[in-house]
């Protein structure tokens, strides 16, 4: 602030002027305190009950933040998942055995295939055992027990009727089957296979097929969600999901189990998704909210 006239530099004796100054200031002293402790009460109070601007916006980055703790870690303690990384990569290495037929009720089916590919060459297996892998830490944190049908660690398969088996053995809350399409070019997006009601020979969805549908809806809702895909365009009419009859791995199983086709490898759009790892994290993340969702109730 600055100063101007008689107040500096005059002539006049300077006491007889000061005497106003010091009742002036006498005066707005103790007013001025007063008035600082009563606003440092308001604001006090006003940080104390969380309704300042500042604790508004901080409000939002603090829950961002905590999305993670709405599901609390051990909310799946005494769950059991299984996870079925479809085909397997050293499949091609073992043609006799993987071409061997197996009773699936309906009829008789391969063993197993050796599954797609991009066109580039990135392999469905090593899609869906990367994807098994992130999505079983992503189970465990929340107290999930978790059990693969293969985990690399065999030369061929399992096949099909072996995978139903693995999880009716652990009797698994709920089975997923992960896997890739290998559609034509222009036809993208993921979708949610489902078991029809099936009764023959050795298979029996009777029981499965309600559950089972819950799960499938629970995947496809969320995993669609978090990687922010849509639904396939060419399978399901928009709804992400489809129910079959010829899969072995849905008809021998006792315990609700679904598959999902997370995208079509041979169309360059999503095959650049399912090529990225940052991408497959999210398909994880998306499996891994829809089981929880479906597992909580």
């Amino acid at each position: 602030m600055s100063y101007a006239g008689p107040e500096f530099g005059s002539p006049q004796p300077r006491r007889p002027r000061r005497r106003p100054l010091t009742l002036a200031l006498a005066v707005l002293v103790p007013g001025a305190l007063l008035g600082w402790l009563v606003y440092a009460g308001v604001s006090g109070a006003a940080d104390n009950n969380g309704t300042t601007a500042a604790s508004t916006k901080a409000s939002p980055t603090v829950s961002s933040t905590t999305v993670e703790d709405k599901k609390p870690l051990g909310s799946l303690r005494g769950k059991v998942v299984v996870i079925d990384p479809g085909h397997n990569l050293t499949n091609f290495r073992h043609p006799a055995e993987i071409n061997r037929k197996v009773d699936i009720g309906t009829n008789r089916k391969e063993c197993d295939t050796t599954g797609t590919s991009t066109n580039s060459g990135y392999a469905e297996a090593k899609f869906t055992l990367d994807v098994a892998h992130r999505l079983r830490t992503l189970l465990e944190k929340q107290g999930a027990t978790v059990k693969l049908t293969q985990d690399g660690d065999r030369p061929y398969g399992p096949c099909v009727d072996e995978r139903a088996r693995i999880g009716n053995r652990a009797k698994a809350d709920a089975v997923v089957s992960i896997h890739a399409d290998g559609a034509g070019a222009g036809q993208r997006g993921y979708h949610v296979i489902l078991p029809g009601r099936v009764d023959k020979g050795i298979a029996d969805t009777r029981r499965i097929v309600a559950p089972s549908a819950a799960l499938g809806k629970s995947i496809a809702h969320d995993f669609g969600h978090v990687t922010g895909t849509a639904p396939s365009n060419y399978i399901g009419h928009g709804t992400g999901l489809d129910t079959r009859t010829d899969l072995g791995g849905l008809n021998l199983s006792k315990v609700p189990k679904v598959f999902i086709e997370c995208g079509n490898m041979r169309d360059s759009k999503d095959a650049a998704l399912l090529t990225s790892g940052a991408w497959r994290q999210k398909a994880a993340q998306g499996i891994s909210e829809g089981l929880v969702s479906f597992l909580r109730g």
